[in-house]
Formats: C-alpha cells, structure tokens, sequence
C-alpha cells in the first residue's frame, strides 16, 4: 500500500468511531454482570449436583473465574491477530465470540436433563466468554485512541471505558424489572435466560456498527511499512517487559477498587451488614451514576497530562482506603456514602487508563501489549479482589479491606513512576 493509497482510503467520522469502541465494551460489562448476578442466584443449583449450597455456589463461581483465566490467552491470541492482521477484523472476532458464548449459556439446559455436561459445557462457554473479552477491550480502546485527532487521545480513549458503567446499568435494570415483574418461580425456571438472549441483539448492532468502519490510521501506516513482527507475544514479552510490568500495575487500583465496590460489598453488605439485596443494588445503580460522570471528567484533564491525573486520583484512593471501613459500617447511608465516593474515584481513574496504557506500546505490538497488561491487572486485581477483601473481613475486620485497597494505590503509584509522561507521545 503506497502513501498515496493511504490518504485516499475512507476517513472514519468521529461519530462512527466513538459509537463502534464503546458498544463493544458495553456489551461485554453487560455480558459480565449478567454472568456474575446468575452465578450467584440461579446457576449453582442449576447446573451442579444436588450437594450443600455453599459448595454449589463455590462450583459456580468457579465457572465464574474460569473467564480471568481465559482473558490473557484471548490478549494474546487476538492481540496475535490484531497487531498482524489489523484491528477492525480482530475485532469483529472477538466480539462474535464474546456474543456466541453469551448466547449459548442462555440456551444450556440443566444438569437434571443432561447431567454433568451441564456444567462442562458452562464452563466451556464461559471460557469462551473470556476469550473474546480478553480481545475486545484493547481492540476497543485502539479504535478509539488511533483514530483520535491531535490532542484528543485521552477524550477519545475514554469512550470504550464508559460501557463498565453502561453494561452495568443495563444488566442491573433488566434484573430488576424481571424481578419486579416476574414470580420468582418463573424467573429461576426461564426468566434468567432472557438477558443472556438478548444480548444477541447489542452483538448484532455491534458487528454491524464495526463492519462499517475502516482500519486506523496508525495501524495502516504500519502495515504499509512492513512493521509488524512474526509473534507479538513473544516480542512483548522480552523486548517491551517494563511497559508491560508497569501498565498491569497502573491498572491494578483501579481493578481492585471496582471489585470492591461491586462485588465484595454486595456480599458483605448484605449479609454481615444485613442491607436488603434489593435496597444495596439500588444504591450501587445510584453509584454508577456518579462513575459515569466523571469518566469524561476525567478523560478533559488528562488531555493536560495523564501521569499527575492518574497520580492524584490514586493518592485518593490510597487515602479513600482508611475511610472505606467506618462510612461502610455506617448504615444504609453511609453504604450509599461509600459507594458514591468509590465509584466518582473508579470514574476518575478509569477514564485515562485506556489510552494511558495503550500508550506504553509502538503500533506494531500495541493490540497485544495493552490487552495483556489489562487482562493480567484484571487476574491480580478483580479475580481475587473478593476473596481476599473476604478473608481480611472475617480475620481482622473490615479496616483491614480498606488497607488492602490502599496498599494496591501504593503498588500502581510505582507503577506510574515507571512511566513516562505521554500526552506528547505520537502513536508510530
């Protein structure tokens, strides 16, 4: 491909791109919190042997947890693709197996009718749930960031990070309409399906929208240079170890943070501090109110410097850690006040993490490199978030989680030492 081939190859409008990186991720949020809310209710005793609840509900979140697991191998197998092929197709993959695997599990049957291939089967598609999101979010983010006009990369690598708290306000509103509107008989025996169905819909519209859209810039003129190397892997691996090391700890707060305003308060609120379910998750929707809003905030500071936004924010947290405790077991309000603080903090740090990883990496390896930072932030910071968070609770009491989340601040401070500051940086 000549340089004259390249300036006359469609150009992306800005509407069509922002729309393409943040459907993408809305999709696989909503994927997620379906996943998580139906592996608390209704899978265990779906899909397992007739045994104790607690050992129902360990097996479930086993399945739940096979995900994390399949995420890097997805990072690396799409990021394979990406960085040799080109992100527009990669993409389109990913999401197709993201969805495909969504929608199976919504037609699996139960153990009752097909025994111990019930839950084999689960975990296979949610293996596959893992691999096409260990695909999508990079890819998402580099559609948004290479496409982004001079001066705008942080605005625009914002977008794909809004659809955590999209997906999250869909999966929560479907719920609880079911729940309003559905007796519960009905809605364990097939009303669960109905969201994992449905998300064939947003799928669709996804690989639509995506099909539409042409290669970025940054990775054409790669490609018109011969850039790309034989196995991205394996060059992140040994040539590109300290950007690597350093944007899964960047990332590493913010997982943590997320996991604990999602997933171990909910569990703990409702059960030690014993806040009605319905009561805590509607005070989580009130919460993802306030992550929303300060992603854009958050993305128009960065445009003056991604390392002192990141840096602030994460200081807050470290500091939100030693008053995460008493608001928490302050009633119902003080649950609400927690959670408000939290999630504007997830807001603020989340925004710039996108582009500011995307960053760390040259064109030729940059699919593979941030998708590997994030989903191996993700393995450290949200898979074991809640167990940990868990087990500190029971054993030193809840301070102790609050530690915890300021010592993960502590770790992406340093992370964000070993970066360079790079607003400035051009993506070649």
């Amino acid at each position: 491909m000549h340089e004259a081939q390249l300036n006359a190859r469609p150009i992306n409008r800005p509407a069509q791109v922002l729309f393409a990186s943040l459907i993408g991720t809305a999709i696989e949020f909503f994927d997620f919190y379906i996943y998580a809310t139906a592996a608390v209710l209704i899978f265990p005793s779906l899909f397992f042997p007739k045994s104790d609840p607690a050992t129902q509900v360990l097996l479930s979140f086993a399945t739940f947890g096979v995900a994390f697991i399949a995420r890097p191998i997805g990072s690396a197998l799409f990021g394979h693709f990406g960085d040799r092929v080109g992100r527009k197709v990669t993409l389109v993959l990913a999401l197709g197996t993201m969805g495909l695997s969504t929608v199976l599990i919504g037609c699996l049957p139960g153990y009752p009718t097909i025994g111990l291939a019930a839950p084999l089967l689960l975990a296979l598609f949610r293996f596959g749930q893992g691999l096409g999101l260990g695909g999508e979010w990079g890819g998402a983010v580099l559609l948004a960031v290479e496409n982004a006009p001079p001066g705008k990369r942080a605005w625009y690598g914002m977008f794909p990070q809004l659809g955590a708290p999209v997906g999250f306000a869909l999966s929560g509103a479907v719920f609880l309409l079911l729940s309003h509107n559905m007796p519960n008989a009905k809605f364990l025996a097939w009303g669960w399906r109905l969201p994992f169905l449905a998300s064939a819909i947003l799928v669709l519209l996804g690989l639509y929208v995506r099909q539409t859209i042409t290669e970025t810039p940054a990775f054409s003129k790669a490609l018109a240079q011969h850039e790309q190397v034989k196995v991205p892997f394996f060059s992140v691996v040994r040539s590109h170890t300290r950007p690597l090391i350093a944007g899964v700890l960047v990332a590493l707060a913010t997982f943590v943070l997320f996991y604990l305003m999602i997933v171990f308060s909910l569990s703990w609120g409702t059960t030690a501090l014993h806040i009605p379910r319905e009561t805590f998750l509607l005070l989580q929707l009130l919460g993802v109110v306030f992550f929303a809003a300060t992603i854009p905030i958050s993305a128009i500071l960065a445009e003056r410097g991604r390392r002192r936004v990141m840096a602030a924010v994460t200081v807050a947290i470290g500091i939100f850690g030693f008053v995460l405790a008493p608001l928490f077991q302050h009633g119902t309000s003080g649950a609400a006040a927690m959670l408000i603080i939290g999630l504007t903090l997830m807001g603020l740090t989340y925004g710039p993490l996108g582009t500011v990883i995307s960053e760390l990496f040259p064109t030729a390896v940059r699919y593979t490199g941030a998708s590997l930072a994030f989903s191996l932030a993700g393995i450290l910071g949200a898979s074991l978030a809640p167990y940990i968070a868990t087990w500190l609770a029971q054993r030193y009491g809840l301070q102790s989680v609050g530690w915890y989340l300021t010592g993960s601040a502590v770790l992406t401070l340093a992370g964000l030492a070993m970066v360079p500051e790079t607003k400035a940086i051009a993506l070649e």
